[in-house]
């Protein structure tokens, strides 16, 4: 079982969409400040305005928050496909690429993740990438079947 690409790659789909159900559900959080000088930093990320020209006036939050919002739909996105590519068999051959392209983006992801942010999403993408790399490393090489 575990010595198939196919067992690590559904792996790697089933954290794909658990981890951007758990980054989605941290977009609804609010906002809480344990102390004065907290809660002014809040206020400020929430409630000023920059002048970015061409009439758009967005806050520190508006831009995080769409920032944020795109990991969401990457994994989504990565999740939705590859378990359309594996729910009509694709040929090993052309997942040999798939699982390539998804090493190569989740592996750039997983060092802008430990660079910029904390424990949480460091440790569900290096999860994502650990079953891409197991998907990669037992896929046949050469072969033309499901």
């Amino acid at each position: 079982m575990v010595k198939r690409y196919r067992f690590w790659f559904i792996a790697a789909v089933l954290f794909q969409f658990v981890t951007g159900i758990i980054h989605t559900l941290s977009l609804f959080i609010p906002l809480r400040g344990d102390s004065d000088a907290e809660n002014q930093m809040i206020s400020l990320v929430t409630t000023y305005k920059l002048d970015l020209g061409a009439g758009f006036h967005p806050t520190f939050f508006n831009l995080f928050t769409a920032l944020s919002s795109c990991m969401s739909f990457l994994l989504f996105f990565a999740a939705l496909t590859n378990g359309y590519l594996l729910w009509k068999h694709t040929p090993t051959n052309v997942m040999r690429g798939i699982v390539s392209i998804n090493l190569v983006i989740f592996g750039v992801l997983l060092i802008v993740v430990s660079y910029f942010t904390f424990l949480a999403p460091i440790i569900f993408v290096g999860i994502v990438v650990v079953n891409l790399l197991a998907a990669f490393i037992t896929i046949p090489r050469g072969e033309i079947s499901e």
